[in-house]
């Protein structure tokens, strides 16, 4: 038995190894250390000029040595995807810092910018998303989805790379909040903890369509809902109340809550 299971174990050791992607450490490394270049008050370290500007090429090499082992699965060379992710970087600082500003307003207990990029579980599982959804555009396998799973280990966010979220977005608390692959948010959106923007079905068939809600702009929903399907879309200006399951779609400027006796209620 022993001597079978480790020829099994060898023939899967191979094969992992055949990838030859980097370790997961290395990986968030990098997109903590992008993100502290961005924002240092997310670990308080502060940089001089000169030394900004050596960072920005230290990160570019950074990921560069992450990619080189990769080849075989990459659309360009690990040079070009570094160096478009960079270019990348001042459209992420810019919606970032707009979301920072977006859960301030948001939440009435947060007391400065500072502390929403220092303290908020929000901010850090969004920080991690858009990093990962520049890679995720450069068609960079795997290691998107590893930083935004590490963020999920660490603020119980679940965000997929590949949802499409625009900026001034807005997670309170957070805990619970599934966003999946093919999710749409519009800006000025604000959830709760709990809310899953789901797919109706999980057959294997549908991976490549389009299978969980659209949620247009300045749309808040509170703890616990539960909204999915592909051909769901939250019309803009709604708001969804806490623990609605909602499967079809609602029209701008609606209002959606359960009653006492369990109904759904429309405004």
């Amino acid at each position: 038995m022993m001597k079978k299971l480790l020829e099994q174990l060898k023939a899967r050791h191979a094969a992992a190894g055949e990838p030859a992607y980097p370790s997961s450490e290395e990986v968030w490394a990098f997109c903590s250390d992008l993100v502290n270049w961005l924002f240092p008050e997310h670990n308080g370290k502060v940089l001089d000029e000169a030394a900004l500007e050596q960072y920005a090429v230290k990160l570019e090499t950074q990921l560069t040595l992450l990619l080189a082992n990769m080849s075989p699965q990459l659309k360009d060379t690990p040079e070009g995807i570094a160096r478009n992710f960079m270019e990348q970087v001042p459209g992420i600082y810019a919606d970032l810092t707009k979301d920072a500003e977006a859960i301030l307003q948001g939440d009435p207990a947060a007391t400065c910018l500072y502390e929403v990029i220092r303290a908020y579980p929000g901010f850090y599982a969004i920080a991690a998303y858009r990093v990962a959804h520049g890679l995720h555009l450069l068609q960079v396998p795997l290691l998107p989805r590893v930083i935004t799973e590490y963020a999920h280990a660490r603020t119980g966010i679940d965000i997929h790379p590949a949802a499409e979220i625009a900026p001034w977005f807005c997670i309170d608390h957070g805990t619970g909040v599934v966003i999946g692959e093919t999710t749409v948010i519009g800006p000025h959106v604000k959830i709760y903890q709990g809310v899953t923007l789901g797919a109706l079905s999980i057959d294997k068939q549908m991976a490549r369509a389009k299978r969980h809600p659209t949620i247009e702009e300045h749309v808040v929903i509170y703890a616990g809902a539960t909204i999915l399907g592909g051909d769901t879309v939250i019309g803009h200006h709604s708001i969804i109340g806490g623990n609605v399951w909602l499967i079809k779609t609602v029209e701008p400027y609606s209002r959606i809550y359960y009653k006492a006796d369990g109904s759904i209620k429309v405004i």
